[in-house]
């Protein structure tokens, strides 16, 4: 089995910063590659930031400059540090994965059960 955790959401005021990191454990053969979505109310999914096993980094228009993805060592870990927070940020956070697992030779893409951001003006 393979997990994704997420943890670091919660209240803050406009302008404020937040970390989130997200853990991924479990029968995990390689990851190629780990990022971050969100999801506002009444919106949909969108990608927010993702970082490859190469340290190859994207990042939505809307948070560059404002947002770092980052990952540890061992590549399971994987952060956003999200600085100068609006309230148009507010969503939930979902971690997203590409990884291989032990049991099965494929990339299989899997996600956290996400965190909540309130960013309050």
């Amino acid at each position: 089995q393979v997990q994704l955790v997420e943890s670091g959401g919660g209240l803050v005021q406009s302008g404020k910063s937040l970390r989130l990191s997200c853990v991924a454990s479990g029968t995990i053969f390689s990851i190629d590659a780990m990022g971050w979505y969100r999801q506002a109310p009444g919106q949909e999914r969108e990608l927010v930031a993702s970082i490859t096993k190469d340290e190859t980094t994207t990042y939505a228009g809307s948070v560059k400059g404002r947002f770092t993805i980052s990952r540890d060592n061992t590549g399971q870990t994987v952060y956003l540090q999200m600085d100068s927070l609006m309230p148009e940020d507010t969503a939930v956070y979902y971690c997203n994965a590409d990884l291989t697992p032990t049991y099965m030779p494929l990339a299989l893409n899997f996600w956290g059960k996400g965190t909540l951001v309130t960013v309050s003006s």
